[in-house]
């Protein structure tokens, strides 16, 4: 099985409210039909950076990132930090 890091922007896009700008609306549905379609596909993963990064700002939007990476290929594949 091929392997795919996850970058915090992918999460951003997956928990976002739907956007008005056009560019960015199209990466939010394009991420979300990937993650919905071929994760599972492949050993995804995110670093411990990623995970201290989804983890700040609004309080309810970081509590919906946490929980898409909650989710056991995501949660126990932690990169880590030397």
């Amino acid at each position: 099985m091929k392997s795919v890091y996850i970058e915090s922007s992918v999460i951003s896009y997956i928990t976002a409210r739907p956007s008005r700008d056009v560019v960015t609306s199209a990466r939010q549905a394009i991420t979300i039909e990937w993650w919905e379609t071929y994760r599972d596909l492949f050993y995804v993963f995110i670093s411990e950076l990623v995970l201290e990064e989804i983890g700040t700002g609004d309080l309810q939007a970081a509590s919906n990132r946490l929980a898409i990476v909650e989710t056991p290929c995501l949660w126990q594949q932690i990169v880590r930090r030397n």
